[in-house]
């Protein structure tokens, strides 16, 4: 199991606990406890139109027509956020730049948040932020030894020289990835490569949703569709790595096996960005 593997379960068992623990966090729901007079009828107000259509069944990686030209020109209410009702969506459901001031977290929208569609400019800049971030390298360092240790390619040999195989090889795998996914194929199938926080509902439905982000996603127009960009963009990432790889490594098994890993580490990572904002407002209070 390598250190990427690591560290998806590891988050994921987190997301588990702080989920399913009723005293630990209420994911989804705002706090209901207040000492003022007339709480109970404000918990019980009708709620606004933005939670109407999320109760509907309408998702932020499917937002309508009429709500996108609208949005700017309506403003939020008194005791809102973006026009949502207060308590609808704990913390704002913020994102922050980085997870635990290290990891990258650059592609991930806050609850409500409206952005334009991505240009190819963006597409780029996300992909190759992600590849050149200083994290990368720490990591793949990590992950580097962590499969020399367990002589997971026998023929990269130890020692120092065995190290910077292993090294270079496992970060032309990560950077490849990369761009497949967040930069080559959503440019040429116009997809949106940013994940949108749900923020909503109950913990099943936030951990389906996020989930299902690596088959669903959003094309430039707004709309859902079926996520192309990661299921083909990690195949041909895993496809291309056997080119480099010694020809022992070359078989149909291990190139499926990685591309399934890949697709597994981006939905456990699409996980935590889920739950992040309330893991970070209840455990780590980071800002940005």
């Amino acid at each position: 199991m390598t250190i990427r593997r690591l560290l998806i379960v590891s988050i994921t068992a987190l997301v588990l606990h702080l989920g399913l623990c009723p005293g630990t966090m209420a994911l989804g729901q705002g706090s209901r406890e207040t000492s003022e007079p007339g709480a109970e009828g404000q918990v019980g107000a009708a709620p606004g139109p933005l939670a109407a259509e999320a109760n509907a069944g309408t998702l932020p990686d499917a937002p309508s027509a009429a709500w996108q030209q609208n949005s700017q020109n309506t403003p939020a209410r008194s005791g809102t956020m973006n026009g949502a009702p207060a308590g609808q969506v704990p913390n704002g459901g913020k994102q922050t730049k980085r997870i635990l001031y290290i990891i990258p977290n650059f592609r991930a929208v806050s609850v409500d948040e409206k952005l334009p569609p991505q240009t190819i400019k963006d597409k780029f800049v996300t992909g190759t932020l992600d590849s050149l971030d200083y994290s990368a390298f720490i990591f793949v360092a990590l992950q580097a030894g962590f499969a020399q240790a367990h002589n997971a390619t026998p023929e990269f040999h130890q020692g120092a020289a065995g190290y910077g195989r292993y090294y270079w090889h496992t970060y032309a795998d990560y950077v490849d990835e990369n761009l497949w996914v967040e930069f080559l194929l959503p440019t040429a199938l116009h997809q949106d490569s940013r994940y949108y926080t749900l923020g909503r509902g109950g913990f099943a439905k936030r951990l389906g949703y996020s989930l299902s982000r690596a088959a669903i996603t959003r094309n430039d127009s707004g709309h859902e569709t079926f996520n192309a960009s990661e299921i083909f963009g990690a195949g041909a990432a895993a496809g291309l790595s056997s080119l480099y790889y010694p020809s022992q490594e070359r078989t149909f098994s291990k190139t499926y096996q990685l591309w399934l890993t890949n697709v597994a580490i981006d939905a456990g990572s699409n996980l935590f960005k889920e739950f992040w904002p309330d893991i970070n407002n209840r455990v780590f209070h980071q800002k940005e």
